[in-house]
Formats: C-alpha cells, sequence, structure tokens
C-alpha cells in the first residue's frame, strides 16, 4: 500500500467495517510507521483488498484485513495473510497474534486453517459492543500446505 492507495482502501474499510471504520488519518499514520507494513491485492487494476502488519519481533500483529465481499472465497484473504506472515519471518517474528470479532466464524475459520488458536477473548472490544476473540500462530511450525507463497498481493 502507498498513500495513493489509502483513499480507496478507506473507503472500502468504511463500507466493510461501518462500526469499527478506521479515521482516514490512520491509514497515513500507519503507513509513517517504520515498525508497519500494508499490503494492497488488486484485481484488474481495482483494490480488492488489504492487509497490515505491525511487528516487532519475536511479534508480529495482524492489524487489519479485508477482502470485498464479492472477492471472497478466491483465496485473496489467504494471500495477503501469507504475505504478513512472510514479512513478519522475515522481520524475525516468531509468533503472530490478532483479534477477530467473535461474530465473524469465516474469518476465524480462514486463521485456524493458517494455525491460529484462541488464546483470550476481549468482552465488548468492538464499538457495537462485540467480543473480540484473540488468536495465535506460531510461526516456527512449517506452514500448513498451500501457505507458502504471496501471489495475489503487492505492497
Amino acid at each position: 500500500m502507498v498513500p495513493e492507495d489509502v483513499a480507496v482502501v478507506h473507503a472500502l474499510e468504511r463500507r466493510l467495517f461501518p462500526v469499527d471504520a478506521w479515521p482516514l488519518e490512520m491509514f497515513f499514520a500507519e503507513l509513517a510507521q517504520p515498525v508497519c507494513w500494508y499490503w494492497v491485492a488488486e484485481q484488474d487494476g481495482a483494490i480488492v483488498g488489504y492487509a497490515g502488519l505491525m511487528c516487532i519481533p519475536p511479534v508480529g500483529d495482524v492489524q487489519t484485513i479485508a477482502v470485498l465481499p464479492e472477492h471472497e472465497g478466491r483465496g485473496i484473504g489467504s494471500a495477503l495473510l501469507r504475505t504478513l506472515h512472510g514479512q513478519a519471518v522475515e522481520l524475525g517474528a516468531t509468533e503472530m497474534l490478532l483479534e477477530v470479532r467473535a461474530d465473524n466464524p469465516r474469518a476465524q475459520e480462514l486463521y485456524r486453517r493458517f494455525g491460529y488458536e484462541q488464546i483470550h477473548t476481549r468482552p465488548r472490544y468492538y464499538r457495537d459492543g462485540a467480543d473480540a476473540i484473540v488468536m495465535r500462530c506460531d510461526l516456527t511450525r512449517p506452514a500448513e500446505p498451500g501457505t507458502t507463497t504471496s501471489e495475489g498481493a503487492t505492497p
């Protein structure tokens, strides 16, 4: 992701997460952080997904990951997550953490396929009162089959 992508990403953020959308300024602030990396996934020149990583080894943290609903089920979320994992490992991380809405089973299943396990629940974490499930993935374990490339994500 580059600063020129932020307006489009922010519009997607507001569409996908109307209750918890990040402010526009937050994306610019994240891109400026030396411990943060962001990617967009494009199809036919249009941004269809995005993801962000904060990494302070030995821990990486999935800051955000999103794919437009009409593009779900095509491996874009998996490609973005593989990209985050690859960058985190390259930077020296041995584990990844994330929060996911307790009422988002589709995302939880994606994370489980990548080896994430629930380690905690944060009650009423989201603005609408939904709980967050905190998940952890051990990056020192061998990758699951099919999780070794970062195809589909553009830095």
